[in-house]
């Protein structure tokens, strides 16, 4: 008989709630979490849990986390997190040690190691376990390796049925002393990936005033502000293409050169997952992020259905805070099946444990007959 336990959960650097809904619907009890963004939060804390608080990660120290949450040292079963990715991004100017949000990472090894979790999960940008990021990762593994069996895989969120093609790295450590054997998810859409013309067909069309959407079961659902000329150029782009589509006389001066970006002035494919959410998600000049049937951009709304959030899950803050923690976020199916796959590893484990023991139970009786 498998001994019932609670797959509690620290979440740090929660953001928006990604990552914590996702692993909330995967069966996880989320005893704390925090962010030092005050609206990320006020947003975690109207979707996913009230556990959660606007803390320095630079100046919170690993048991004052603990006390938060209510738990001893090496009791936690999941510390997750992602810490801010940006200095990491492929579109981040300069060296990857130029920006200080890339030192969190540096900040959260510590944290593991103050905690010692059974389990820790961190999520990361594609670039993470490349040149931009791999100083940093190689640090985590050396810092953990003693106490952790790591596994590291890039992963696209488009296999996991999330309606976007968005590549990152996902790293899981598991402690030694626990000898537990675990696997990433197996991908549950390769050859079925979910198109944007499927995740937003039975979204409603918002005001064109740029007003919200009255309904309140439809939240952040408001056409974002375009100019006349931006519309045009929206008009002539077809479905899956970008600024190479413009008529000459309404390029840019960069458009006009073989360089460049090809999206930029993008729309989006019906037939297709959409391209990674960014937190430019509203200005299709930033890439294609025009909607495939309407000349606007796609609303905020769309872009959280578009990372797998649900339909009813609401962002506060304005409207530059609420795009950013749209495109920050861990897509929530991403982490539901990382958090099942971790749960199921614990499972397994107590399953061998208890085949071992009732065998053990059995040849001992036998022998003493």
């Amino acid at each position: 008989m498998v001994i019932e336990m609670e797959f509690t959960c620290i979440e740090t650097f929660c953001g928006a709630g990604g990552l914590g809904a996702g692993l909330k619907e995967a069966g996880f009890k989320l005893l704390w979490a925090f962010d030092k963004d005050e609206q990320a939060v006020e947003t975690y804390k109207n979707n996913v849990s009230v556990k959660v608080s606007v803390e320095d990660a630079a100046k919170l120290r690993p048991e004052t986390l603990l006390g938060l949450a209510g738990m001893n040292k090496r009791e936690l079963f999941l510390l997750s997190g992602g810490p801010p990715c940006q200095g990491f991004s492929r579109q981040k100017r300069g060296g990857e040690n130029g920006d200080k949000r890339n030192r969190l990472i540096v900040k959260y090894i510590r944290m593991v190691q103050g905690i010692e979790p059974m389990f820790f999960l961190l999520e990361n940008v594609d670039t993470f376990k490349k040149k931009r990021g791999k100083i940093y990762l190689d640090l985590l593994e050396t810092g953990l390796r003693n106490m952790y069996e790591i596994h590291v895989k890039e992963i696209n969120c488009a296999d996991y049925g999330v309606p976007q093609v968005r590549k990152r790295t996902v790293v899981v450590g598991v402690r030694k002393d626990l000898g537990i054997a675990y696997e990433f998810p197996k991908p549950t859409h390769t050859n079925n990936w979910i198109t944007v013309g499927q995740a937003l067909r039975n979204i409603p069309t918002p005001p064109d005033d740029g007003s919200e959407y009255a309904d309140p079961c439809y939240p952040n659902h408001s056409v974002p502000r375009v100019t006349s000329i931006n519309i045009e150029r929206i008009s002539y782009v077809p479905q899956g293409s970008g600024r190479k589509c413009l008529p000459r006389r309404l390029q840019l001066p960069c458009h006009k050169k073989k360089t460049g970006w090809p999206d930029v002035y993008g729309r989006m494919a019906a037939d297709k997952p959409a391209p990674t959410i960014t937190g430019g998600f509203d200005n299709f000049t930033r890439g294609r992020f025009a909607h495939p049937n309407h000349n606007r951009p796609i609303t905020a709304r769309e872009a959280a259905v578009l990372q797998s959030f649900n339909i009813n899950y609401k962002f506060f803050g304005n409207k530059g805070q609420v795009r950013q923690q749209i495109g920050n976020a861990v897509p929530p199916l991403l982490a539901k099946s990382l958090g099942q796959s971790i749960i199921s590893a614990m499972q397994s484990a107590q399953c061998q444990q208890e085949e071992t023991s009732s065998q053990k139970s059995f040849i001992e009786v036998v022998i003493g007959g």
